[in-house]
Protein backbone atom coordinates (compact mmCIF):
# COMPACT_ATOMS: atom_id res chain seq x y z
CA UNK A 1 0.00 0.00 0.00
CA UNK A 2 1.42 3.51 -1.12
CA UNK A 3 1.28 6.10 1.48
CA UNK A 4 0.38 9.71 0.81
CA UNK A 5 2.08 11.91 2.45
CA UNK A 6 0.48 15.28 3.07
CA UNK A 7 3.23 18.21 2.62
CA UNK A 8 4.25 20.02 6.02
CA UNK A 9 2.43 23.29 6.75
CA UNK A 10 4.85 26.06 6.94
CA UNK A 11 4.99 27.52 10.15
CA UNK A 12 3.91 31.25 9.30
CA UNK A 13 0.70 29.51 7.35
CA UNK A 14 -0.44 27.44 11.09
CA UNK A 15 0.11 30.53 12.91
CA UNK A 16 -2.12 32.65 10.80
CA UNK A 17 -4.69 30.21 10.38
CA UNK A 18 -4.70 29.94 14.22
CA UNK A 19 -4.94 33.50 15.19
CA UNK A 20 -7.93 33.18 11.74
CA UNK A 21 -9.43 30.60 14.05
CA UNK A 22 -9.42 32.43 17.40
CA UNK A 23 -11.14 34.99 15.37
CA UNK A 24 -14.00 33.19 14.40
CA UNK A 25 -14.36 31.20 17.12
CA UNK A 26 -13.91 33.91 19.66
CA UNK A 27 -11.17 32.53 21.30
CA UNK A 28 -9.35 35.49 23.78
CA UNK A 29 -5.43 35.08 24.67
CA UNK A 30 -5.72 32.58 27.43
CA UNK A 31 -7.57 29.98 25.32
CA UNK A 32 -11.11 30.23 26.95
CA UNK A 33 -13.64 30.42 24.84
CA UNK A 34 -15.50 33.72 24.81
CA UNK A 35 -18.32 33.80 22.05
CA UNK A 36 -18.55 37.30 20.42
CA UNK A 37 -22.02 39.22 19.43
CA UNK A 38 -23.07 39.74 16.01
CA UNK A 39 -20.22 42.11 14.15
CA UNK A 40 -22.49 45.05 13.44
CA UNK A 41 -20.96 47.26 15.98
CA UNK A 42 -23.13 47.83 18.82
CA UNK A 43 -23.19 52.23 19.13
CA UNK A 44 -24.36 51.27 22.65
CA UNK A 45 -22.33 48.76 23.83
CA UNK A 46 -23.01 48.54 27.90
CA UNK A 47 -24.61 45.40 27.70
CA UNK A 48 -24.29 42.81 30.07
CA UNK A 49 -26.30 39.24 31.00
CA UNK A 50 -26.90 37.60 34.85
CA UNK A 51 -27.60 34.03 34.10
CA UNK A 52 -29.46 31.52 36.27
CA UNK A 53 -29.21 28.52 33.46
CA UNK A 54 -27.44 26.87 36.18
CA UNK A 55 -29.11 27.27 39.21
CA UNK A 56 -31.30 25.05 40.77
CA UNK A 57 -35.79 25.09 41.33
CA UNK A 58 -36.44 27.32 44.30
CA UNK A 59 -39.72 27.82 45.54
CA UNK A 60 -39.21 31.21 47.30
CA UNK A 61 -37.03 34.77 46.87
CA UNK A 62 -33.30 33.15 48.24
CA UNK A 63 -31.22 35.00 50.88
CA UNK A 64 -28.29 34.17 48.05
CA UNK A 65 -27.85 33.27 44.86
CA UNK A 66 -24.95 32.33 42.04
CA UNK A 67 -25.83 33.61 38.97
CA UNK A 68 -22.90 33.78 36.17
CA UNK A 69 -22.50 37.74 35.32
CA UNK A 70 -20.75 38.39 31.85
CA UNK A 71 -20.10 41.75 30.20
CA UNK A 72 -19.80 42.62 26.16
CA UNK A 73 -16.42 44.31 26.34
CA UNK A 74 -14.85 47.07 23.58
CA UNK A 75 -13.91 44.28 21.34
CA UNK A 76 -17.77 43.28 20.99
CA UNK A 77 -16.87 39.64 22.69
CA UNK A 78 -18.35 38.49 25.85
CA UNK A 79 -16.35 38.16 29.27
CA UNK A 80 -16.64 37.00 32.61
CA UNK A 81 -17.66 39.68 35.42
CA UNK A 82 -19.48 40.30 38.50
CA UNK A 83 -22.24 41.32 40.48
CA UNK A 84 -20.59 44.27 42.25
CA UNK A 85 -19.05 45.58 38.51
CA UNK A 86 -22.36 45.16 37.21
CA UNK A 87 -23.94 47.80 39.86
CA UNK A 88 -21.11 49.74 39.88
CA UNK A 89 -22.44 53.37 39.53
CA UNK A 90 -25.52 53.85 41.09
CA UNK A 91 -26.31 57.02 38.71
CA UNK A 92 -26.83 55.10 35.40
CA UNK A 93 -30.47 54.05 34.33
CA UNK A 94 -30.32 49.83 33.96
CA UNK A 95 -32.87 47.89 30.68
CA UNK A 96 -33.53 44.76 32.78
CA UNK A 97 -34.63 42.51 29.88
CA UNK A 98 -35.94 38.88 29.97
CA UNK A 99 -36.26 37.19 27.24
CA UNK A 100 -39.09 34.67 26.25
CA UNK A 101 -38.81 30.75 25.82
CA UNK A 102 -36.92 28.94 23.62
CA UNK A 103 -34.16 30.76 23.49
CA UNK A 104 -30.68 29.31 23.39
CA UNK A 105 -27.61 31.68 25.98
CA UNK A 106 -26.40 32.94 22.69
CA UNK A 107 -29.37 33.89 21.22
CA UNK A 108 -30.82 35.89 24.22
CA UNK A 109 -27.38 37.70 24.43
CA UNK A 110 -27.85 38.85 20.79
CA UNK A 111 -31.63 39.61 21.82
CA UNK A 112 -30.32 42.02 24.49
CA UNK A 113 -27.70 43.52 21.79
CA UNK A 114 -30.17 44.15 19.76
CA UNK A 115 -32.23 45.79 22.24
CA UNK A 116 -28.93 48.28 23.43
CA UNK A 117 -28.99 49.36 19.45
CA UNK A 118 -32.80 49.95 19.12
CA UNK A 119 -32.75 51.68 22.87
CA UNK A 120 -29.69 54.05 21.64
CA UNK A 121 -31.33 54.66 17.99
CA UNK A 122 -34.90 55.02 19.36
CA UNK A 123 -33.87 57.46 22.26
CA UNK A 124 -31.00 59.12 21.19
CA UNK A 125 -32.01 62.30 24.12
CA UNK A 126 -31.96 59.59 26.90
CA UNK A 127 -29.34 59.54 29.13
CA UNK A 128 -27.03 56.54 28.71
CA UNK A 129 -28.25 52.74 30.13
CA UNK A 130 -26.78 49.76 31.05
CA UNK A 131 -28.90 46.82 29.17
CA UNK A 132 -28.68 43.79 31.34
CA UNK A 133 -30.27 40.07 30.06
CA UNK A 134 -32.20 37.87 32.51
CA UNK A 135 -30.93 35.22 30.58
CA UNK A 136 -32.76 31.78 32.32
CA UNK A 137 -33.25 28.03 31.16
CA UNK A 138 -35.18 28.33 28.11
CA UNK A 139 -33.87 25.59 25.80
CA UNK A 140 -36.02 24.37 23.60
CA UNK A 141 -37.51 20.27 25.77
CA UNK A 142 -40.00 18.45 24.01
CA UNK A 143 -43.05 19.06 22.31
CA UNK A 144 -44.73 21.97 22.49
CA UNK A 145 -47.83 22.43 25.11
CA UNK A 146 -44.97 20.28 27.35
CA UNK A 147 -42.02 22.46 27.14
CA UNK A 148 -44.60 25.19 27.44
CA UNK A 149 -45.94 23.97 31.07
CA UNK A 150 -42.34 22.97 32.43
CA UNK A 151 -41.23 26.55 31.66
CA UNK A 152 -44.72 28.14 33.21
CA UNK A 153 -43.34 26.15 36.26
CA UNK A 154 -39.71 27.28 35.99
CA UNK A 155 -40.86 30.99 35.67
CA UNK A 156 -41.94 31.27 39.72
CA UNK A 157 -38.44 29.83 40.04
CA UNK A 158 -36.39 32.65 37.85
CA UNK A 159 -39.22 34.94 39.54
CA UNK A 160 -37.58 34.51 42.76
CA UNK A 161 -34.01 34.93 41.50
CA UNK A 162 -34.70 37.62 39.49
CA UNK A 163 -36.29 39.56 42.56
CA UNK A 164 -33.20 38.38 44.59
CA UNK A 165 -31.41 40.30 42.04
CA UNK A 166 -33.71 43.56 42.07
CA UNK A 167 -33.25 43.41 45.43
CA UNK A 168 -29.45 44.43 45.45
CA UNK A 169 -30.26 47.47 42.95
CA UNK A 170 -29.71 50.90 45.05
CA UNK A 171 -32.68 52.34 46.13
CA UNK A 172 -32.11 55.70 44.29
CA UNK A 173 -31.19 53.66 40.53
CA UNK A 174 -33.72 54.57 37.63
CA UNK A 175 -34.36 50.76 36.64
CA UNK A 176 -36.62 49.90 33.18
CA UNK A 177 -37.85 46.20 32.75
CA UNK A 178 -38.85 44.88 29.42
CA UNK A 179 -40.59 41.40 30.01
CA UNK A 180 -41.45 39.62 26.81
CA UNK A 181 -43.59 36.69 26.72
CA UNK A 182 -42.95 34.26 29.82
CA UNK A 183 -39.95 36.98 30.86
CA UNK A 184 -43.46 39.05 31.68
CA UNK A 185 -44.40 36.12 33.79
CA UNK A 186 -40.84 36.70 35.21
CA UNK A 187 -40.94 39.90 35.45
CA UNK A 188 -44.30 40.26 37.71
CA UNK A 189 -43.53 37.21 39.86
CA UNK A 190 -40.11 39.13 40.68
CA UNK A 191 -42.16 42.46 41.79
CA UNK A 192 -44.38 40.92 43.68
CA UNK A 193 -41.82 38.92 45.48
CA UNK A 194 -40.47 41.97 46.79
CA UNK A 195 -43.71 43.97 47.39
CA UNK A 196 -44.42 41.08 49.44
CA UNK A 197 -41.38 40.30 51.40
CA UNK A 198 -41.00 44.40 51.91
CA UNK A 199 -44.21 44.68 53.82
CA UNK A 200 -43.75 41.54 55.56
CA UNK A 201 -41.12 43.21 57.08
CA UNK A 202 -37.86 41.91 55.56
CA UNK A 203 -34.94 44.15 55.12
CA UNK A 204 -32.11 42.42 53.75
CA UNK A 205 -32.81 43.93 50.39
CA UNK A 206 -33.40 47.06 48.95
CA UNK A 207 -37.19 48.54 49.42
CA UNK A 208 -39.01 48.62 46.28
CA UNK A 209 -42.40 50.49 47.52
CA UNK A 210 -42.02 54.33 47.05
CA UNK A 211 -38.58 54.00 46.42
CA UNK A 212 -36.68 57.18 44.87
CA UNK A 213 -35.57 55.77 41.74
CA UNK A 214 -38.48 55.37 38.87
CA UNK A 215 -39.34 51.82 38.07
CA UNK A 216 -40.96 51.51 34.36
CA UNK A 217 -42.28 48.04 32.99
CA UNK A 218 -43.12 47.04 29.44
CA UNK A 219 -44.66 43.59 28.96
CA UNK A 220 -44.53 42.65 25.48
CA UNK A 221 -47.25 39.91 24.66
CA UNK A 222 -47.34 38.94 28.09
CA UNK A 223 -47.74 35.10 28.74
CA UNK A 224 -49.22 35.84 32.27
CA UNK A 225 -52.95 35.19 33.33
CA UNK A 226 -54.84 38.30 32.05
CA UNK A 227 -56.25 39.04 35.47
CA UNK A 228 -52.54 39.01 36.76
CA UNK A 229 -53.14 42.86 37.84
CA UNK A 230 -56.71 42.93 38.79
CA UNK A 231 -57.99 44.25 42.22
CA UNK A 232 -57.70 40.58 43.44
CA UNK A 233 -54.82 39.39 40.80
CA UNK A 234 -52.03 37.67 42.31
CA UNK A 235 -49.49 40.43 41.02
CA UNK A 236 -51.42 43.47 41.94
CA UNK A 237 -49.42 44.38 45.07
CA UNK A 238 -46.51 44.14 42.27
CA UNK A 239 -47.59 47.18 40.90
CA UNK A 240 -47.42 49.39 43.96
CA UNK A 241 -43.43 49.31 42.75
CA UNK A 242 -44.09 50.36 39.19
CA UNK A 243 -44.32 54.16 38.21
CA UNK A 244 -44.98 53.10 34.44
CA UNK A 245 -46.59 50.25 32.89
CA UNK A 246 -46.64 49.22 28.97
CA UNK A 247 -48.30 46.93 27.54
CA UNK A 248 -47.55 45.67 23.64
CA UNK A 249 -50.43 42.97 23.17
CA UNK A 250 -51.23 41.48 20.29
CA UNK A 251 -54.69 39.56 19.68
CA UNK A 252 -53.31 37.44 16.59
CA UNK A 253 -50.61 35.87 18.60
CA UNK A 254 -51.31 32.00 18.05
CA UNK A 255 -49.00 30.85 20.13
CA UNK A 256 -50.59 32.99 23.39
CA UNK A 257 -53.87 31.84 21.93
CA UNK A 258 -53.02 28.56 23.57
CA UNK A 259 -51.76 29.82 26.65
CA UNK A 260 -55.41 28.65 28.57
CA UNK A 261 -54.02 25.25 28.48
CA UNK A 262 -51.04 25.54 30.26
CA UNK A 263 -53.01 26.99 33.42
CA UNK A 264 -54.76 23.68 34.82
CA UNK A 265 -56.82 24.61 37.18
CA UNK A 266 -57.12 28.26 35.81
CA UNK A 267 -57.62 28.03 32.03
CA UNK A 268 -56.92 32.07 31.33
CA UNK A 269 -56.77 33.70 28.63
CA UNK A 270 -52.92 35.93 28.45
CA UNK A 271 -52.54 39.16 29.45
CA UNK A 272 -50.57 39.94 26.21
CA UNK A 273 -53.40 38.13 23.99
CA UNK A 274 -56.70 40.11 25.78
CA UNK A 275 -55.32 43.11 27.27
CA UNK A 276 -56.63 44.41 30.63
CA UNK A 277 -58.93 46.73 31.91
CA UNK A 278 -57.65 50.34 32.53
CA UNK A 279 -59.54 50.69 35.72
CA UNK A 280 -57.14 47.62 37.21
CA UNK A 281 -54.02 50.17 37.41
CA UNK A 282 -53.25 51.88 40.23
CA UNK A 283 -54.20 55.87 40.88
CA UNK A 284 -50.39 56.75 39.95
CA UNK A 285 -49.83 54.70 37.80
CA UNK A 286 -48.79 55.89 34.43
CA UNK A 287 -50.59 53.29 31.98
CA UNK A 288 -50.86 52.49 28.39
CA UNK A 289 -51.40 49.68 26.09
CA UNK A 290 -51.48 49.02 22.75
CA UNK A 291 -52.78 46.18 20.22
CA UNK A 292 -49.69 45.38 18.04
CA UNK A 293 -51.45 42.51 15.80
CA UNK A 294 -51.94 44.11 12.78
CA UNK A 295 -48.27 45.34 12.35
CA UNK A 296 -46.85 41.49 13.74
CA UNK A 297 -49.93 39.35 13.06
CA UNK A 298 -50.01 35.81 14.65
CA UNK A 299 -45.65 35.08 14.60
CA UNK A 300 -44.62 34.99 18.60
CA UNK A 301 -41.12 36.80 18.27
CA UNK A 302 -39.59 39.12 19.89
CA UNK A 303 -37.56 39.97 17.00
CA UNK A 304 -40.55 40.99 14.93
CA UNK A 305 -41.34 44.01 17.99
CA UNK A 306 -37.94 44.88 17.99
CA UNK A 307 -37.51 45.51 13.61
CA UNK A 308 -40.50 47.61 13.88
CA UNK A 309 -40.04 50.91 14.04
CA UNK A 310 -42.99 51.88 15.22
CA UNK A 311 -43.38 49.04 18.01
CA UNK A 312 -39.22 49.29 18.71
CA UNK A 313 -40.20 52.99 19.75
CA UNK A 314 -43.30 52.44 21.71
CA UNK A 315 -41.31 50.08 23.65
CA UNK A 316 -37.62 51.63 24.13
CA UNK A 317 -39.61 55.11 24.70
CA UNK A 318 -41.74 53.42 27.24
CA UNK A 319 -38.82 51.96 28.76
CA UNK A 320 -36.43 54.87 29.09
CA UNK A 321 -38.38 58.23 28.78
CA UNK A 322 -37.91 59.97 32.10
CA UNK A 323 -36.04 57.56 33.33
CA UNK A 324 -33.46 59.84 35.36
CA UNK A 325 -31.59 59.55 38.79
CA UNK A 326 -33.92 61.54 41.63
Amino acid sequence: MRLITLPQTPRCLLCVWTACAALVMGWNAEGICAPCAPRSPCNHTDVWTVSTRRLPEICRMPFSAQPSVERLNENNCWERSDLASLLSDPTQPLIVFVHGNRYKPSEAREQGVLLAKRSAACCPNAPPVRTVVFSWPSEQDGLLLRDGRAKYDRAFTDGHYLAWLLGRVEPERPVAIIGYSFGGFIAMEALDDLAVEEKAGRYDFQPWINRPGQLHVVLVAAAIRYDALALRGPYHEALECVDRLILINNSNDRVLRFYPLLERANRSQALGYVGMPGRWALPHLDFTQFNAAQIVGKQHRFTLYMHSDSLSKRICDGATAGLVSP
